[in-house]
């Protein structure tokens, strides 16, 4: 006989996440005020860019980090906040993020190829980090070619351009990156240019790209606060996919950014992580970061979340994105898609939270988005262990796209945006551009309308944690 009793769904308490008893209000206040205070407050001053890696770093040890790269809390696992990325001595330094959360390594990038196989190998990833990644690359690329001849600098620069561009296809901040950087050089004179003054106009705008990106991820995380319901007899009830903190955008988060801001208001909350297959960003990396800053979480299964929103137990879903075409589809880490549509099943808003910097007007739509294909083995194998039959083919997507019909809102540096998205993206795109003060003239400059821890090197292999 088959029992039908109901079964009662229990709701995990309002303790916080296991570690992080002692938090102390200094470590909510790094996540809020480092983006929202000590940046803005620098906007439009002239070589305050170029400080921001230097000061992320010290504010970070003294509010958050007691373990230097490579050591470990009490229970084993590295503490600390981390930004994903560091400049040392005109070498970039990355966290790899494949060894999250068990240990706390760097990987030292020295030249354009050591970046991008850095991005390639998934050591750092997230879509508005790579960005920034690639944008540092090429200023270290820039500061190398100053005694070559013009032709030979043009060349070394348009290639590690387009190897960097090509990393990651389906991350466009990437190629946005790239593409500023490449029309900086351009108005420094491009092969009229001397090679100190395109390595110091590549360096001051890679400066200018990462202090930006912390500033808009400030503002599009308060932009999304406003959105969050506010129950009155308990805490609100987020869901997240992938990893879209600090460790996937710099120096603050996206969708991560607004749980932070949420979270420094001292609102009740309970996130739920999915754990994101096959690489398991949410897992290692979102989690990770929730236990840093005291933040209650759950970890569940990619294939759990249509479970927690049948049983009442979602009020909002949160994800970010790796690029957003003209109408609004978007395309972000796989699985995405299906929470989308079982979020318009339930009736639960679904919100992108992103840069305009991931807009890209030049894609139509989603169907035009190409989508990166990784390696079967990262679904075949787990801990480099083998979990299916040895003649067992995987296909291994990396992303897939939400239709734009079902994206509740996107939330930008410019606001939220609603449908016809097509018209709000350009705005928002257009605001953004306009906000921004442009950086002084540099020699060679032609108006418009005048033109005709633990570090390894690079090349070590890194286990997928």
């Amino acid at each position: 006989m088959v029992d039908e009793t109901p079964t009662r769904v229990e709701e995990p308490t309002e303790q916080p996440a296991s570690g992080t008893e002692e938090v102390d209000l200094g470590r909510r206040l790094f996540f809020r005020r480092f983006a929202g205070d000590v940046v803005s407050a620098a906007v439009g001053v002239v070589g305050a860019a170029s400080s921001l890696s230097a000061t992320s770093m010290e504010a970070a040890r003294s509010l958050l980090a007691d373990a230097e790269p490579g050591e470990s809390a009490p229970g084993g696992e590295p503490s600390g906040f981390r930004t994903p990325f560091r400049e040392d001595a005109g070498a970039l330094v990355l966290i790899d993020q494949r060894r999250l959360p068990s240990e706390l390594v760097e990987v030292r990038c020295e030249t354009t190829r050591d970046v991008t196989s850095a991005i390639k190998d998934m050591v750092v990833r997230g879509a508005p980090a790579l960005g920034q990644v690639a944008a540092i690359a090429l200023a270290m690329s820039a500061d190398r070619t100053r005694t070559m001849q013009s032709h030979a600098r043009a060349a070394h620069l348009r290639g590690a351009a387009n190897a960097l561009a090509n990393a990651r296809p389906t991350a466009v901040n990437v190629r946005w990156a790239v593409d500023r950087m490449l029309a900086r050089y351009e108005a420094l004179g491009g092969l009229e240019a001397g090679g100190d003054a395109v390595a110091d106009g590549l360096r001051a705008e890679a400066d200018a790209i990462v202090f930006e990106a912390t500033d808009d991820h400030g503002r599009l995380a308060d932009a999304g606060y406003g959105l969050l319901p506010e129950p009155e007899d308990r805490p609100l009830r987020l869901l997240t996919h992938c990893n879209t903190g600090p460790l996937a955008c710099g120096q603050f988060g996206t969708a991560l950014g607004v749980i932070q801001v949420a979270h420094n208001h001292e609102r009740r909350l309970h996130v739920y992580v999915d754990e994101t297959r096959p690489y398991l960003q949410g897992a290692r990396l979102t989690a990770w970061e929730l236990d840093q800053a005291g933040i209650p979480h759950t970890l569940v299964a990619d294939v759990a979340a249509g479970w927690l929103m049948a049983n009442d137990m979602v009020d909002t879903i949160l994800v970010g994105a790796d690029r957003i075409a003209a109408n609004g589809d978007t395309a972000n880490k796989i699985g995405t898609y299906p929470l989308a549509v079982l979020a318009a099943r339930h009736g639960i808003p679904f919100y992108v939270v992103a840069p305009t910097s991931t807009v890209d007007l030049s894609t139509p739509d989603g169907a035009a988005i190409p989508i990166e294909r990784r390696a079967p083995s990262e679904v075949l194998l787990f801990r480099g262990q083998p979990i299916a039959p040895q003649r067992t083919g995987a296909v291994n997507p990396a992303f897939d796209v939400t239709p734009a019909e079902l994206i509740t809102a996107i939330v930008t540096e410019e606001g939220a945006l609603r449908p016809p998205y097509g018209d709000s993206l350009r705005a928002a795109v257009e605001a953004r551009t306009a906000r921004r003060v442009p950086p002084p003239p540099y020699r060679g400059f032609v108006p418009d309308d005048e033109r005709t821890v633990v570090t390894r090197p690079a090349t070590a292999d890194g286990a997928d944690g």
